[in-house]
């Protein structure tokens, strides 16, 4: 059984601007550090066998944050965690996405969910294969950590996927299954002025309210 604790990346200044992120290379603002480091001091309460991150700036330096709390040498990088690419909404506001590209009208560039994951669930079960009994961090995105979600257990969770919170999954028998969306050590994690995933992301908010309603 490998096990995997996958993180979200601190905030950046897209994040509390409310724009889309996507595969923009934004780095991580104050804030965001500061959630990096409180992530870092609580995964430092278990043993760890590696950190893989998204080669994205604000995940890679979350993820070297998060090494030096736990006392960690080198991380990786794997591309499969990247955020989703949202094409040309890239870089919108949620005023600026309905006045571009109204309901119902296509945005040109952006990567399909089903798409996103399953680079992700192959990523992870590559990880699995190669590390067999680990216990790996992946530090990713909210998207990437909603496509992991939704593939392993759908539906079931709709609850924040906040800056620097953390989430366990394991891989066991050739599948995988999520173990705590609310890990104990998530909840001291959350900053209480921290964001949902799909509040900073109009255009997830407006898949997932399509989804819904």
């Amino acid at each position: 059984m490998t096990v995997f604790a996958l993180v979200r990346h601190g905030e950046t200044d897209w994040n509390r601007a409310r724009r889309i992120q996507g595969a923009t290379d934004i780095p991580l603002n104050d804030l965001g550090r500061e959630q990096a480091a409180a992530a870092g001091r609580l995964l430092a309460g278990r043993a760890w066998s590696r950190i893989v991150a998204s080669p994205l700036s604000r995940a890679s330096e979350t993820a070297q944050i998060i090494a030096r709390e736990i006392g960690f040498g080198d991380i990786e990088h794997d591309a499969a965690f990247v955020e989703r690419n949202y094409g040309e909404a890239e870089g919108l506001t949620g005023i600026e996405l309905d006045a571009r590209f109204p309901e119902g009208v296509k945005v040109p560039g952006l990567e399909a969910r089903e798409a996103v994951a399953d680079r992700v669930i192959a990523g992870l079960h590559q990880l699995a294969d190669a590390h067999p009994g680990e216990a790996i961090i992946v530090v990713a995105h909210g998207g990437v950590i909603r496509s992991v979600l939704e593939t392993v257990a759908p539906g079931r969770h709709r609850e924040p996927i906040t800056n620097g919170s953390i989430h366990s999954f394991q891989h066991a028998d050739g599948g995988l299954e999520l173990v705590l969306f609310n890990d104990p050590l998530d909840e001291q994690s959350i900053f209480p002025y921290a964001d949902d995933y799909d509040e900073q992301n109009p255009l997830a908010h407006r898949e997932s309210e399509r989804e819904e309603g």
